[in-house]
Parts: structure tokens; sequence; C-alpha cells
């Protein structure tokens, strides 16, 4: 079959035209030296002991959280590295940076690497982040009391790209359901199982492999959220695909698909860089299959 000079011309620009259309937006960038587009909540300083309640002192009288953008033990600051500002996270206390805006409809990304330190009560444990995404409403609704409503982008050691349900929130996940005890684990070529609140399996998830570089390594992570949609990216592989983003209320569910971003602090030392996010007005046209 012998197609025209003019019939190519054609085909090429079209998907010139496409390509540009996802490439649309701009990425903005996030983080500048005064952290000036985040605000920080701080929570406790936990122990071993803790049991999900809030902590009380000696008396049994409820202990106060630390509280909103008061940092005196410099859980977030700005380091410099290669010249780079670089988000250093300390973990001592629980908590999170959070972004001022809401987004809905994004690619967000950003680089992290661990660093040495770990506090009580993850001395002997895993070191530990995350990103929680569509975080709406009050600060420490959750076990740890520290964070917001949302889903949880699990970043730890072994762990990147871990789904966990953040209070009441709930979504489907494309996964494997295991026999016995064992935690479902993410796979692209299963059907979507629905998970947390209000649903049988509880509200977490394995991501489907390990694509986390060696410690001391910066790897590069994304988030593409689209209409209630969401896919966790590790280094440019896709390890968790997740739809119908909501929270339960009362007994009933409601879409959540926008809010906040939050970082958390976790117990362990942790660093960010090349925190950027942009808009989109659709998924991007290599990832479609995962939701056909």
């Amino acid at each position: 079959m012998k197609i025209s000079l003019k019939t190519s011309f054609l085909f090429i620009c079209i998907l010139i035209t496409s390509c540009k259309q996802e490439d649309t937006y701009t990425w903005v960038e996030l983080v500048d030296s005064d952290l000036s587009q985040w605000d920080t909540y701080i929570s406790y300083k936990l122990t071993d002991a803790y049991d999900g309640t809030p902590p009380k002192d000696e008396s049994g009288k409820l202990i106060e959280p630390v509280g909103l953008n008061t940092d005196p033990n410099d859980v977030f600051t700005i380091v410099t590295e290669n010249k780079e500002p670089v988000l250093r996270i300390s973990g001592e206390y629980y908590g999170c940076i959070f972004t001022k805006s809401e987004y809905e409809n994004y690619h967000f990304k950003l680089d992290v690497k661990w660093g040495t330190k770990k506090w009580i009560p993850r001395k002997n444990k895993l070191k530990d982040s995350g990103i929680l995404y569509h975080s709406i409403g009050p600060m420490g609704v959750e076990y740890w009391r520290s964070w917001m409503l949302s889903q949880e982008f699990q970043i730890m050691e072994g762990h990147m790209g871990d789904f966990w349900r953040q209070a009441d929130s709930a979504i489907d996940i494309k996964a494997i359901k295991q026999e016995g005890v064992m935690d479902p684990i993410a796979d692209p070529n299963w059907d979507f199982l629905p998970m947390g609140a209000g649903e049988e399996l509880w509200g977490f998830c394995l991501r489907s492999a390990n694509h986390e570089k060696p410690h001391g390594e910066w790897n590069t992570l994304e988030l593409i959220s689209f209409e209630g949609k969401s896919l966790h990216i590790i280094n440019g592989e896709v390890v968790m695909v997740l739809k119908n983003s909501r929270y339960v209320k009362d007994g009933k569910s409601y879409p959540m698909t926008k809010g906040k971003i939050q970082l958390q602090s976790e117990a362990a030392e942790v660093f960010y860089k090349n925190i950027q996010i942009k808009e989109i007005d659709k998924l991007p046209t290599k990832y479609n299959t995962y939701y056909e």
C-alpha cells in the first residue's frame, strides 16, 4: 500500500500536535530557601509504648501537639547540596510539611534519598516517610495524630510506592488478593480491589516490585493524579495503579480527588529535592492502557 507524501506529512503533524497537547502545562518548582509554598505541622515525639491514643503526661493530662508552623527543633530545614536547595526532614518528631495550595489533576514529582538518623519508635525498623495526597480536613485525624485525611504514596526502605489509607480514606487498586494473613500486592494485570474504610481489605497494599536505588542514591518518584485515578511511579516504573479515590463519613462514600500534598516526618531522616508539580487535563497517553 502506497502512502502519499501529503498523508505522511499530515500524520506527522497530528503526532507532533498530540505530543504538544500533553506538554501544554509547565512544571512549577515548589521549594525555595524560605519554603514559602509550605506550612508545617508537628505533633509528638512518640515512644515505643504509643498505642494510637492521644499522648498524656505523668499526671494523665493530654499533651498538646507542638502545632502549626512551629518548629523549635528544626524538623524541617533547607540545606544545600551541589548548590541546590534540598529539604531535610529530620524525623525526630512526627508531623508533616504540606502545601499551602490544593491541587487536582496533576503530575507531581520529586527526588528522595535517605539520611542516616532514626528515632524511637522506628530505631529498629525500616526508614519511613511518605507522600500524602488529596489531603483534606484537620490535622492529626489518623493513628499517629500527625496527618490529614489522605491517600498515602508510601516512601519506606524497600517499600517505595506502597499504599496506606490515612484515616477514613478508601480507593480501588489493581492488585492480587493473597490468601490467609498475607497483604495484597499491586499488579497491573489483575482487577481493581476496593481497599480502605468500609471495605473488606483494611487499606494497605504492597507495591508490585522494588525499584529503589541503593542507600545514599537519589530516587525519582512520580505521582500522577487525574479524576480520582492515580499512579505511583518509582524511577520510571509504575508500581501501583489506583482509581475511585474516596473517603467515608457516617457510612457514606464521597469522592476525594483534590487537596493538599503532605510529606511525612516519621522517625527517620530523609532528604527531598526537585519537588515539582504541573497541571494536566488528561492522563498521559502511555498510561491509558492501565485503565482500559
